[in-house]
């Protein structure tokens, strides 16, 4: 390969995919104040698709400034709920609190990747996925919470899908792949006319 690729993200299933993906890349987590970017976008009504999207990008950027000669890949995931972005929640009532809300209702996980070459953007896309809720009791989502929250306290609406999470669904609509947090099909295709894998 003649340029690295490099993922500017400490996500372990974003790793996961790209390995399985057979992939080869290496991993740089960059300090990016997520929560601050956001509430400027959020303060000037940005869509979630674009937070989402500026986000993946201030990754890839932070990381491509030290690695100038390398593909940097930055991404990033937000949860659209009836026009309300909402985060990884930051304790167990947070993410009780939002999984009830969302129950029985849709909701939207936008997924962005963006990849930065000697210091400018070369590609992104953005994936989305509505999801809908099943109807689930405030005992069980209780439950839930308690039984995973080691886990989905790193997750944006409180649920891994890849988990016991699945089971809070009725309905899925979309690639899966941007359920997990990256548009996997389309990042291959790129890397594919690249020539940093095999087609």
């Amino acid at each position: 390969m003649s340029v690295p690729l490099l993922l500017a993200s400490g996500s372990t299933i974003r790793a996961q995919l790209l390995r399985n993906a057979a992939v080869p890349f290496d991993v740089q987590v960059p300090r990016v104040d997520e929560d601050q970017i956001k509430a400027a976008l959020l303060a000037e009504n940005a869509a979630p698709r674009d937070i989402a999207d500026t986000l993946a990008e201030w990754k890839a950027r932070r990381i491509s400034e030290r690695n100038p000669e390398a593909m940097v890949l930055g991404c990033d995931q937000v949860l659209d709920f009836e026009g309300q972005l909402l985060s990884k929640p930051n304790t167990p009532e947070e993410a009780l609190e939002q999984l009830k809300a969302m129950r029985s209702k849709r909701h939207m996980l936008l997924s962005a990747a963006v990849i930065y070459e000697g210091g400018k953007p070369v590609w992104r896309h953005v994936g989305q996925v509505r999801l809908r809720m099943r109807d689930s009791t405030d005992a069980y989502l209780a439950g839930y919470v308690q039984r995973n929250w080691d886990s989905i306290r790193h997750a944006v609406g409180g649920y891994k899908l890849e988990e016991e999470g699945v089971r809070l669904f009725t309905s899925i609509d979309g690639d899966y792949f941007n359920v997990l947090g990256i548009p996997l099909l389309e990042l291959l295709n790129y890397l594919a006319l690249r020539g940093v894998i095999d087609q």
